[in-house]
């Protein structure tokens, strides 16, 4: 496994983790959007297996599936915004 892999590999377990810290947020403390981050880590996870493994996924869904994660964290972005 060279460099550039070693980093991707640890990227991805990285986003894990904040994933499962974004839900727990969601969850225990109640914030909805701790849900929202942790659903867009949890799709940058998909996106970043299915690149890492050169799954067969399609230009369109892997696009979509970004795009989904982008607005997720929109979405979050804005409730953190709005509230007091």
């Amino acid at each position: 496994m060279d460099i550039p892999d070693t980093i991707q590999l640890v990227a991805t377990c990285t986003e894990v983790v904040i994933a499962l810290a974004a839900f727990l947020v969601g969850w225990k403390r109640k914030k909805l959007y701790g849900w929202f981050i942790g659903i867009t880590f949890g799709l940058f996870v998909i996106f970043d297996i299915a690149r890492i493994f050169s799954l067969d996924v399609s230009p369109e869904r892997h696009a979509l599936v970004f795009l989904i994660a982008c607005l997720s964290m929109l979405y979050a972005t804005w409730l953190m915004w709005k509230e007091p």
